[in-house]
C-alpha cells in the first residue's frame, strides 16, 4: 500500500457555523451543546454545530405543519416543477457539495461526485410523482347499483428523516424529494458529524424558492432525534443508521403512532464460484470492500471462495490490495480514505484484534498505518483476515472499516448457508458465469439487494432500496414506488347520486 498523492487546489470556503433552516430563515440552534465538524484526514476543525433545542424542534415542526395545507393544495404537476428546478440547481452546485462532502467525511472526490449523482437521480425520479400517484388509484363503476368506488392517494402531513454520516448528500435525497412531491412537508436532521453537505443541499432548496416551511433543517444529536420521534405533529419518520438505533427509532416512533422506515446495519457476503471470471470479480470485490473506507451498508466485506477457486482468488485479491493507495480524499490517486473519527478507527482495530484472538489469520495488517503528510488523520490501511468462519464475531457484525475477511466453502450449499448465518439481510453478491448458480443464489439468499457479478448492488432511484431481517424495520422502503406508498395514504371514496 502507498500514501503518495498530488494535492488538489484548495476547496471553496465553508461556513464557520452550521445553521438550521426554519420557515425560510437560517438560524443557529439554541441548545446547550456545540460540537466541531472535523476533517477526518487532517484533524482540522471545519466548523461548529450548535445543536437544536427542544424549542428549536418545535419551531421547525410548527413551520412545516403551517406550510402543509397550502403545499398539499398545490397541484402535483406544480410541485414537480420545483423538483425539476432543484435538479438543475443541484447539478450546478454538485462540485461545491462534493468538495465539502470530502472535507467533512473524508471520502474521495470521485466517490463524493458519484454519491451526489445518485442523490440527484432520486430528485429526477420523484419529479414523476404525478404519474406515480396515479398508479394504485382508480375508479370502479357500479360496485353496487348506482354506486361508484375509487381510491385516491393523499399526503399525510409533516415527515422527518434522520440520516447518517456515511452518505451525507445522497441519503437525505432518498427521502426529501418524494416527501414533498407527494404533497407533504419535510424536516431533515442530518448527522451531526457531517452537517455541511445537508446545509448546501438546503441552500439549493432555498434558491429554487420552495415555499417557507415546506423543507426544514435542524441539527443536533440524540435529544433532537427523540424530540422528532415523539413530536405529535410528525406523522412519519425515515432513518438510516446502525441496527440498535434503527430498532430504537422504529419502536419509539411507532409507539407514538407514526409510520416508520428504519434501515439498520448490515453484514454482507460476496461468494465467488469456480466459474467466476476472476479478472472482473477481483476489482469489483476490492472496490466493494474498501470503497468509502468500508463505511457503507453495501460493503461485501466477507469474501467466500467456493471450491478450487479459493487459492487463485486469494492471490489475486492480495495483489490488488498491495496496489491500494491510502490518503486524503482530496488528493488524486487515493483509494482508501480515513475513518470518520478516531473512535471509529479504534473500534475497527479492536474488531481485528478480536478476530485474531478467535482464530483468524492476519495476512495484511493496516492498523499501524500512518500517513506522512497527515499525522492527525484517522487513517487505517487495508487489512486482510483469512480463515474467517461464521462463528467469529467479525463474520457476524458490521465492521464499517477497510477490512476484507477471506473464508472458504466446499460448495455453493455451504456458501449460501454462510451468507444466511447473520442476523442481517441487507445485501449480498455472487460472482459466477453459470445462470443456474445465479438463479439459485437469488432465490435462496435472504437479502433485500442481490448482485450477480456486481460488487456494490446499489439500486437505482426508480427501484426501492431493499433490506431484511435486522437490516430493516418497517414495511415500505426508500426510493421509487415504495417511497410514494410511504408518504401517502389511500382514501377510499364510495359515492352514489340520487338525482
Amino acid at each position: 500500500m502507498t500514501s503518495r498523492q498530488e494535492h488538489q487546489v484548495e476547496p471553496p470556503a465553508l461556513p464557520d457555523t452550521v445553521r438550521n433552516y426554519v420557515d425560510g430563515e437560517w438560524v443557529a440552534g439554541e441548545g446547550d451543546r456545540v460540537d466541531p465538524v472535523v476533517n477526518p484526514a487532517t484533524g482540522a476543525e471545519l466548523a461548529s454545530v450548535p445543536y437544536a433545542s427542544a424549542a428549536d424542534v418545535d419551531a421547525a415542526v410548527a413551520a412545516a405543519r403551517e406550510a402543509f395545507d397550502d403545499w398539499r393544495a398545490t397541484p402535483a404537476v406544480d410541485r414537480a416543477q420545483y423538483l425539476f428546478d432543484l435538479k438543475a440547481e443541484l447539478d450546478d452546485r454538485q462540485e461545491e457539495i462534493a468538495q465539502a462532502l470530502t472535507r467533512e467525511h473524508g471520502k474521495t472526490l470521485e466517490e463524493a461526485r458519484g454519491e451526489i449523482r445518485r442523490g440527484i437521480e432520486n430528485v429526477e425520479v420523484a419529479a414523476g410523482a404525478p404519474n406515480m400517484l396515479r398508479e394504485g388509484s382508480g375508479v370502479v363503476e357500479d360496485v353496487a347499483p348506482g354506486m361508484d368506488e375509487s381510491a385516491i392517494r393523499q399526503p399525510l402531513g409533516v415527515f422527518a428523516a434522520i440520516t447518517p454520516f456515511n452518505f451525507p448528500a445522497m441519503i437525505p435525497l432518498w427521502f426529501l424529494p418524494y416527501a414533498v412531491a407527494t404533497g407533504n412537508t419535510f424536516v431533515l436532521k442530518p448527522s451531526e458529524k457531517v452537517p455541511l453537505s445537508a446545509g448546501l443541499i438546503l441552500e439549493a432548496v432555498e434558491a429554487v424558492g420552495f415555499p417557507d416551511g415546506v423543507v426544514t433543517l435542524v441539527n443536533g444529536g440524540a435529544d433532537t432525534v427523540d424530540a422528532l420521534l415523539e413530536h405529535e405533529d410528525i406523522v412519519g419518520v425515515s432513518f438510516v443508521g446502525s441496527t440498535p438505533v434503527a430498532r430504537h427509532v422504529y419502536e419509539t416512533a411507532a409507539a407514538h403512532g407514526k409510520r416508520v422506515q428504519a434501515q439498520g446495519g448490515a453484514k454482507n457476503y460476496v461468494v465467488v464460484t469456480e466459474s467466476a471470471a476472476l479478472e472482473e470479480a477481483v476489482p469489483n470485490i476490492v472496490g466493494s470492500v474498501y470503497g468509502n473506507a468500508g463505511q457503507r451498508c453495501l460493503a461485501n466485506d466477507v469474501v467466500v471462495g467456493v471450491g478450487d477457486c479459493y487459492d487463485d482468488l486469494r492471490a489475486d485479491l492480495l495483489d490488488a490490495v498491495d496496489e491500494i493507495t491510502v490518503g486524503n480524499g482530496l488528493d488524486e490517486g487515493t483509494d482508501v480514505t480515513p475513518l470518520i473519527t478516531p473512535d471509529s478507527r479504534d473500534r475497527v482495530a479492536g474488531m481485528i484484534a478480536d478476530a485474531v484472538e478467535e482464530g483468524a489469520d492476519l495476512v495484511v495488517d493496516g492498523r499501524d498505518f500512518e500517513h506522512p503528510d497527515y499525522p492527525d488523520g484517522n487513517f487505517m490501511g487495508p487489512t486482510v483476515l483469512e480463515g474467517v468462519t461464521t462463528g467469529m464475531t467479525i463474520a457476524q457484525e458490521e465492521v464499517f472499516g477497510p477490512v476484507l475477511c477471506l473464508a472458504r466453502a466446499e460448495d455453493l450449499d455451504e456458501a449460501i448457508g454462510m451468507v444466511n448465518s447473520t442476523e442481517y439481510g441487507n445485501a449480498s453478491s455472487v460472482f459466477t458465469e453459470r445462470g443456474a448458480e445465479a438463479r439459485r443464489y437469488r432465490r435462496e439468499v435472504d437479502a433485500g439487494n442481490i448482485g450477480v457479478n456486481v460488487g456494490v448492488c446499489a439500486p437505482m432511484g426508480f427501484f426501492h432500496f431493499g433490506g431484511r431481517k435486522g437490516s430493516f424495520f418497517g414495511d415500505t422502503h426508500a426510493q421509487g414506488e415504495d417511497a410514494v406508498h410511504f408518504y401517502t395514504e389511500k382514501t377510499i371514496e364510495i359515492e352514489r347520486w340520487y338525482s
